[in-house]
């Protein structure tokens, strides 16, 4: 049984290799160049270590592993032109390196590809992977959609923003557990359990973003801390605190979602001092935790030998308690 770093290795060096066509060129470069920007790579590795509950030849089952990793480099790209966003990584984004049609070019190719990847020698169970996949794949669309919604709308309720990120991030990581339960061949209710722990540590994950956002040591977290609060962003804070906020406070919070020219540092400041007089910090860990712990319930359902599980469970446990 290989090791986390084993596991990560054998990624990178599948990604460096992989071939995605190549004429005409400027197809196919944009999606090597986004492939090898880096990232955690975190989707393909969850697909091998479920795959390792049960099975140690992890790199049969590579190329279906790594086309999770298309499928998800395939949202970034759209994701970059719907908001127009300059950087990736670090590094110009594909629509700005070449343009906004090659961009959209290169990632429909790049859905193609993760089809054609996800494909086994057994008929049966590409069926299955594809059914599967072909659900996750809508929901991360329709996520995406709800998101950009949220943007033009005054209220986003609570439920309504779980199910937003349900859709748009965690059922990835749901379906790249599946992935591996599908490929290792184990019962359906153990592929559910592995989809169930997925999305509830993948909604976990995204609370913890939110709250990093705001409170994270800024030498540690490496983004402008704050950036959701200058951009009035519908995170689960700011839902949190608009439906607790009342009087000067709600006044308060209001005028600086209103305000159209302010000092950075200074609403961030005052938005913050809001969550913290309204208790946020402590209303997001309290639910964030509720997911991780509905998550780690689900891993304790699947049917594998504990040692096994021990790897899956300590990686999910470093997800769950990032620097703050």
């Amino acid at each position: 049984m290989k090791n986390l770093k084993q596991l990560q290795a054998l990624i990178s060096k599948e990604i460096e290799n992989a071939e995605y066509g190549k004429a005409p060129k400027e197809l196919y470069e944009p999606i090597e160049y986004i492939m090898l920007l880096g990232g955690k790579r975190l989707r393909p590795l969850l697909t091998l270590l479920a795959y390792s509950l049960y099975k140690d030849d992890v790199t049969s089952i590579l190329k279906q592993a790594i086309a999770v990793e298309v499928f998800h480099n395939f949202t970034l790209m759209h994701d970059d032109i719907m908001d127009d966003a300059p950087l990736r990584r670090g590094k110009n984004t594909v629509h700005e390196e070449w343009n906004h049609n090659t961009a959209i070019l290169s990632g429909d190719v790049m859905l193609v590809k993760a089809y054609e990847m996800l494909i086994t020698d057994d008929a049966s169970l590409t069926v299955d992977i594809f059914q599967a996949f072909n659900q996750c794949a809508r929901e991360v669309c329709q996520g995406q959609q709800l998101d950009m919604l949220f943007e033009s709308r005054e209220t986003v309720t609570e439920e309504e923003y779980l199910d937003m990120i349900r859709q748009k991030t965690a059922v990835l990581l749901g379906f790249s557990l599946e992935l591996g339960g599908l490929l290792a061949g184990v019962a359906k209710e153990s592929c559910k359990a592995l989809r169930e722990f997925g999305i509830n540590i993948g909604i976990g994950f995204q609370l913890m973003d939110d709250l990093l956002d705001v409170y994270a040591d800024k030498d540690k977290f490496g983004k402008q801390v704050g950036g959701d609060i200058l951009s009035n962003k519908k995170t689960f804070l700011l839902i949190k605190a608009l439906d607790n906020a009342k009087g000067k406070q709600r006044k308060e919070l209001e005028d600086w979602l209103n305000k159209k020219q302010f000092e950075p540092e200074h609403k961030v400041r005052a938005v913050t001092q809001i969550y913290n007089e309204l208790g946020i910090k402590e209303l997001t860990e309290h639910t964030m935790s509720k997911y991780f712990e509905q998550g780690f319930h689900s891993l304790k359902q699947i049917n594998a030998p504990l040692h096994r599980k021990a790897m899956l469970k300590k990686f999910a446990e470093r997800l769950a308690a990032r620097e703050k």
